[in-house]
């Protein structure tokens, strides 16, 4: 693009967004720490599902230093089935070091922000332009597939060697008097008009600029490289009643769900049965020795990367006392405290079902 054409799709794209950009509650804000939350809630998830917990996720702690001095239990309960807990943990600990060592200030140098933990490229550039008004230029899957099109990028967009390609031309065409305005407007063209299928050029302020449109190539971009396909595994989990209690378990507080609780259990073997596997998990997990009553269920559920089939059994507690092998903490719980735990969105599946057993 010449100089002037970059100056008109500015124009263009601020004009179209100050009109119909959508109403969402981080946009009715300059608070850095609230725009910091929505940013973090909104990596690699949608909006419609973003709203459901942002509210009451800055109602619950309004300041960073409500979410420094929380118990880290009580944010992971609160982002419970909002996925990517990392993302969670993250956020608690930058809050506590902002807190602590400056002065419970988001920090509106990009350097110093970027050095917080969760911080990545986009996150840095999201909230110094949109709370700081700094000239960074963010660049997300909405951005990267606007851009594709705009400019016949071929490099694949699901690869990290092309970000530096998608990152130049943000940069290039970054309104740095408006920046803020400028990066949501590109990742609100990306979201409601430039879709990854059909997208809606008809109604695309930015068309006239638009290799792809012009050359009706819009369905060859952007480009990805093929995923390999999913794994998936088979898990046994087993419920543990001792009495009127069940048996619960704490993940390590870092990887996959860290921090939050679960039933104990694990990989199915080779040649193994569903039913031997939940014993064993039971003796080498927790060594309990336990008898299983009954199935309850199966259910499945899907990652980012793999997909777990899990057979979950009701099993009577026999001997033994509980010794944690992988599992950092574990409680006896009435089933009507299970609500007061955070667990993963694979368990909530089964949850309602021993609910009704008592």
């Amino acid at each position: 693009m010449t100089l002037k054409e970059i100056a008109q799709f500015r124009k263009d794209l601020l004009k179209w967004f100050k009109t119909y950009q959508r109403k969402l509650p981080w946009r009715d804000t300059k608070n850095p720490y609230h725009i910091w939350v929505s940013e973090v809630m909104l990596q690699q998830t949608q909006v419609k599902k973003v709203l459901e917990y942002y509210q009451k996720f800055v109602d619950k702690f309004p300041t960073l230093w409500h979410l420094a001095e929380a118990d880290l239990q009580d944010v992971l309960k609160i982002w419970e089935g909002l996925g990517y807990y990392a993302r969670a943990r993250n956020l608690h600990k930058a809050a506590k070091l902002v807190t602590g060592e400056m002065d419970g200030k988001v920090p509106s140098d990009y350097q110093q922000f970027r050095k917080l933990s969760g911080v990545g490229d986009y996150i840095a550039a999201a909230v110094q332009s949109i709370a700081f008004d700094s000239a960074y230029a963010a660049v997300d899957g909405n951005v990267k597939r606007v851009f594709a099109r705009l400019f016949l990028i071929d490099s694949p967009i699901n690869q990290s060697a092309s970000l530096k390609i998608f990152q130049e031309k943000a940069d290039l065409l970054l309104d740095s008097h408006a920046p803020g305005h400028f990066n949501q407007a590109m990742m609100e063209l990306g979201a409601t008009v430039c879709h990854p299928k059909s997208p809606t050029c008809i109604v695309c302020p930015v068309q006239t600029f638009c290799r792809a449109f012009h050359t009706a190539r819009q369905e060859k971009f952007p480009v990805r490289v093929k995923a390999k396909p999913t794994p998936e595994y088979h898990l046994a989990v087993g419920v543990v009643y001792r009495n009127d209690n069940i048996l619960i378990t704490q993940r390590k507080p870092d990887g996959l769900l860290g921090g939050l609780w679960e039933f104990p259990g694990g990989k199915i073997d080779e040649g193994e049965t569903a039913e031997a596997a939940c014993v064993r998990w039971m003796q080498e997990g927790v060594n309990l020795s336990v008898e299983i009553i009954e199935f309850l269920t199966r259910v499945r559920h899907a990652y980012t990367h793999f997909k777990i089939v899990v057979d979950v059994f009701r099993c009577d507690y026999q001997s033994g006392e509980v010794v944690l092998n992988g599992p950092v903490d574990y409680r006896w719980i009435c089933v009507d405290e299970i609500d007061q735990y955070p667990f993963p969105r694979a368990n909530h599946k089964f949850i309602p079902l021993l609910k009704k057993i008592e």
